[in-house]
């Protein structure tokens, strides 16, 4: 298994089996886009699989909720494979996908590398530079969902490290937000219970995060069952089933809790772009920070079980990142 990869357990899948309405068209392709932004392979027609671990689970569940709200139906089940498909078989559907992902990225890191002709005009190294960053994002989204190690991420690795090492690439990214940090009135947010899903993950520790900041500094945290919890008086819930605060359309729970309570800060803007890339899967915007700040989080959430302590540890992190994009703004 290669690093980017979450932890699986053997022989141990999750299945996602679905059925979609005629219409609208475009749901057909919003969940065929978003099933390839997880890493799910079919099975069988509508079908689709993932190995199991938190984060695969929570990917899917989302995902079933999408689907429903869509006008459809889908159930997520834990399966063992006893007969007709065998483990190798599903894991081997795993790594000739993400092969011929790897496969397209080092198709255009090559045609790339030919178009660094010596003495090339500073307009072309600008765009090959910009093609290689988007090259390397998308070599980030395929490495994230190679769950079992397919053969063609070292070459595909080595190719765009070489272009970026020939261009000395040294990326700036400019936010041309303004600043507007003058405090909200939050009101009937403060000094609550905040209940979350058990097993937090980025977009649960980022909110959690922003709410002790920016929100309720004196919020409590809960941590419960995903389905079927009534919050008593006093609690607030976030980002679980029939929560106050929970995805809204496209947006992550951190996005609805920055719109909905949060000071408007380009800085909390930036982190929410990247805590949107990190839980959705979408690059819808494409932050360069995502494979670093997603590396982070899963080390430590590796290393810590418990709910409470993996986010105090995640604290220092968000407060970091915070930090960072107000001096870039100075």
């Amino acid at each position: 298994m290669n690093a980017g990869a979450p932890r699986t357990l053997a022989y141990s899948w999750l299945l996602l089996i679905h059925q979609l309405p005629a219409k609208p068209a475009y749901l057909r392709v919003k969940i065929w886009r978003r099933l390839q932004n997880l890493g799910a392979i079919a099975v069988k027609n509508a079908v689709h699989a993932l190995p199991m671990n938190e984060e695969t689970q929570e990917d899917f569940e989302w995902l079933l909720r999408e689907i429903v709200e869509g006008g459809g139906e889908a159930v997520v089940c834990e399966a063992r494979l006893i007969d007709g498909l065998s483990d190798e078989e599903v894991r081997a559907l795993f790594d000739r996908a993400r092969d011929a992902d790897y496969a397209d990225v080092v198709k255009n890191a090559r045609a790339l590398t030919k178009s660094l002709r010596p003495n090339a005009k500073s307009a072309t190294v600008a765009e090959v530079r910009v093609q290689v960053a988007r090259l390397g994002k998308r070599l980030a989204e395929v490495v994230l969902v190679d769950f079992f190690g397919a053969i063609g991420r070292e070459t595909a690795e080595g190719l765009v490290k070489d272009l970026e090492a020939r261009l000395n690439e040294d990326e700036a990214v400019t936010d041309k937000a303004t600043v507007d940090s003058a405090p909200s009135a939050f009101g009937p947010l403060r000094n609550r219970t905040w209940v979350t899903r058990q097993g937090v993950y980025v977009d649960r520790i980022a909110s959690a995060w922003l709410i002790r900041r920016f929100i309720d500094p004196e919020a409590h945290f809960k941590f419960v069952s995903g389905k079927g919890y009534r919050p008593s008086e006093g609690e607030l819930r976030f980002d679980m089933f029939e929560a106050e605060f929970t995805h809204e359309g496209d947006k992550c729970t951190f996005e609805v809790l920055l719109e909905r309570g949060a000071p408007k800060d380009p800085a909390l803007r930036a982190i929410a772009e990247i805590i949107h890339d990190i839980d959705l899967k979408d690059s819808k915007f494409g932050r360069t920070e995502v494979a670093g700040i997603r590396t982070l989080i899963e080390g430590i959430s590796v290393a810590t079980k418990d709910d409470s302590e993996r986010i105090a540890r995640d604290t220092e992190v968000f407060n970091n990142l915070y930090e960072y994009f107000k001096k870039k703004r100075r």
